[in-house]
């Protein structure tokens, strides 16, 4: 096997924070020869980076790991690992429920990833051998020899390793690791740890290189983007956020996410003053009474939130404020829930992410009583998106006959005729394919707005 003849199939699962962890996963693979494939039957590594927030995520990663089974069955030599949050929550529990596993790595773990796979290689003389030592040394070994790390690493991550990005527009930039809050439903704290801030200079220059590579937006991700730098103290996000403002040739500049008990004034005031911050806030609520917000461990109330939203839209006017929802979280009630869509009503997001709640054991609230049907869950849930979805199209048709700045990025998925681009406020536009290319700045009189998606037709 030539070292650049060498493919390399990356599967993920989850969060824009697990899609820039591939990103570093793949430039550490490439470092050694693995270039990136879309087609798993022709890979010599197959590399899945998982999701463990909610069960469904679970169920598709071992639906997946069946399928690669046979695969192995037909190439003995292909490698195949797991990585990312349900690798860091089973650890070698997935081995023994699939031993054609090669290696298990945990969140913490991106930079041995190269490491591990030369060391297979080796093994099975596919190349020319691990650069060895120090960087897999805490990786044990199950009986057969399979590696198994998920010693959760929350001291600083290396920092400054190659990446290979996916898309050629838009970069993930994370900024920070680990949750501090622990929320009662999350199981991010106990697979990612404790909060760790990347160096204020790390992130500009990741984001100088990136424009230097021609990328026109970038998006700063943490689970929590507002609590960056409470550790190091070198800055706050406001700070941090500005500092990436002003990178020149920067276009646009987007974060998430927020959690509201610490989305500040000063941060209001830096999106205000801001050139190329974009208008558009994901500020996850997740429910709409004190009492479902307390059992959740949130932290802030509902006047405590509606007081910051008031705050922001009379800073941001034409803000865009989007959020996450969970339905069915245990002790619901029809009462509960009632005030869910009354603040819905009032709040008027211009959309939301829903979810039903999902157990997840090691957390609280899967060992709380008073546990939801699932019937009534998912007919809570068709209740809620039937609210969403009204009050998102009646913003979007206000809407109707405005300009909107739209940033190309390419033909739409279901007509090449047309193309599709998002506005500074993230709303997706289609509108009819002229001379534009990807990455131009163009404006679009809204013309037909829709629930999901504003058509339109370019002016110049």
């Amino acid at each position: 096997m030539k070292a650049h003849n060498k493919k390399a199939y990356l599967l993920v699962y989850g969060c824009q924070m697990n899609v820039s962890d591939a990103e570093r996963m793949a430039g550490e693979l490439a470092s050694i020869g693995y270039a990136r494939t879309d087609e798993m039957q022709a890979a010599d590594l197959i590399l899945i980076n998982t999701c463990c927030v909610r069960e469904s995520a679970e169920d598709r990663v071992y639906g997946k790991i069946g399928e690669i089974k046979h695969l192995k069955r037909k190439n003995p030599r292909l490698i195949f690992g797991i990585t990312g949050c349900m690798a860091q929550k089973e650890g070698d529990a997935l081995i023994a429920r699939a031993p054609h596993i090669d290696f298990v790595l945990g969140t913490s773990k991106v930079h041995e990833l190269k490491n591990i796979v030369q060391e297979i290689e080796s093994e099975r003389g596919l190349g020319a051998g691990t650069a060895g030592g120090a960087a897999i040394a805490t990786a044990t070994r199950d009986k057969h020899g399979r590696f198994v790390d998920v010693n959760l690493t929350e001291t600083e991550l290396p920092d400054g390793g190659p990446v290979v990005r996916e898309g050629k527009l838009s970069a993930w930039i994370p900024i920070m690791y680990g949750c501090n809050n622990f929320c009662t439903y999350c199981i991010v704290p106990y697979v990612r740890g404790r909060e760790r801030s990347r160096r204020p200079e790390d992130v500009v220059d990741e984001v100088r290189e990136a424009v230097a590579q021609g990328y026109k937006e970038v998006t700063l991700l943490g689970q929590n983007v507002n609590s960056y730098g409470k550790d190091h103290k070198l800055a706050d996000f406001a700070d941090l956020l500005k500092m990436v403002d002003e990178v020149p040739g920067i276009e646009r500049v987007r974060f998430m996410t927020s959690h509201p008990k610490d989305l500040s004034d000063k941060l209001i005031e830096t999106i205000t003053s801001g050139k190329h911050i974009c208008e558009h806030i994901h500020l996850p609520v997740q429910y709409g009474s004190d009492k479902i917000l307390s059992a959740m461990h949130r932290i802030y109330t509902v006047d405590s939130y509606r007081a910051l939203v008031r705050r922001i839209r009379a800073a941001i006017p034409d803000v865009a404020l989007t959020t996450d929802l969970i339905v069915g979280f245990p002790g619901e009630t029809d009462e509960d829930f009632a005030q869910m869509l009354d603040f819905l009503r009032e709040i008027r997001y211009d959309s939301a992410y829903t979810f039903i709640y999902s157990k997840r054991s090691g957390t609280p609230a899967a060992k709380m009583e008073d546990q939801v049907p699932d019937a009534q869950k998912h007919e809570r849930l068709e209740k809620l998106m039937a609210v969403q979805n009204e009050i998102s199209r009646e913003i979007n048709d206000e809407l109707l006959g405005t300009v909107q700045e739209i940033m190309v990025e390419g033909p739409s998925k279901n007509d090449d005729a047309m193309w599709s681009g998002r506005t500074r406020t993230n709303k997706l536009v289609i509108f009819p394919h002229d001379a534009e290319q990807p990455g131009d700045f163009v404006n679009v009189k809204i013309t037909h707005p829709q629930t999901w998606v504003l058509k339109g037709q370019r002016v110049f």
